[in-house]
């Protein structure tokens, strides 16, 4: 076993959302990964300002529900706060809205519906990519395991997130064209779902029963896409993951 050097953080908004594949990714390159979770009473913001690596994940609600959700308010300013340092973060579909949110985008209601299923990625049109030509050239290469045209990724949201100032657009699906962005090396927003496995969507099925049976979606369909497409996704996000954290880290 590696000896740990680094902490990793993973905060959750409702359990059945987890690292998934990537906590394996985590503890073989020696992170201590702890999960905490945004809705307790005692909002974990030093955790969060003092791990090395900091994994945002999803949930279904909304970031501009902050009446009725108000750590939301904790998690966006603990998330801009760590930006600002330059402290490597990244955040999975509600945890990419949140980073979009911390730098000033607008996170709001999908016009074109809810995007819940597999379907692929591919490269932005049109991208005001910003940053060294290292850095883009490096973030390319790690997304590109994510863009064959053969390889379909879940998508699960409601909402979508403009593009911030300042950053690099990375991809988009037929659906909606803000699926990925980075800031320089150090942190990455994904608005879909690189970390799912094929048991452990098994929990998702249950745990979004409720918008699942509201929007009429097949769920044994989409179980048996999820059979298809998971274990390529594992193996592709594997590859993906592991570039982007021998960049945020420097390794």
């Amino acid at each position: 076993m590696p000896i740990s050097t680094r902490t990793a953080l993973a905060l959750t908004h409702v359990p059945f959302e987890d690292l998934g594949s990537l906590a394996s990714i985590l503890a073989e390159r020696g992170f201590a990964v702890e999960t905490a979770e945004a809705t307790t009473p005692e909002f974990p913001r030093k955790k969060i300002l003092d791990c090395d690596l900091f994994v945002v994940l999803g949930g279904p609600i909304g970031v501009y529900e902050l009446q009725d959700y108000p750590f939301l308010k904790d998690e966006i300013d603990a998330i801009r706060t760590r930006l600002m340092a330059h402290k490597p973060t990244a955040g999975i579909c509600l945890g990419a809205q949140l980073i979009a949110t911390a730098l000033g985008a607008r996170v709001a209601p999908g016009k074109n519906g809810a995007e819940i299923g597999w379907s692929a990625l591919h490269a932005p049109e049109k991208s005001a990519q910003t940053g060294t030509a290292s850095a883009k050239n490096d973030l390319a290469a790690c997304f590109a395991p994510l863009l064959t045209p053969d390889l379909n990724v879940l998508h699960w949201h409601g909402d979508t997130f403009e593009i911030p100032e300042g950053v690099m657009h990375l991809a988009s699906s037929k659906q909606y064209p803000n699926q990925a962005f980075a800031v320089d090396n150090y942190a990455m927003a994904l608005q879909f779902h690189v970390e799912v496995t094929t048991d452990g969507l098994e929990r998702w099925y249950v745990g979004h029963t409720g918008e699942l049976r509201a929007k009429g979606i097949d769920i044994p369909a989409l179980r048996a896409a999820g059979k298809r497409n998971a274990p390529a996704l594992e193996m592709a996000g594997r590859k993906f993951w592991n570039c982007w954290l021998d960049n945020a880290f420097g390794a």
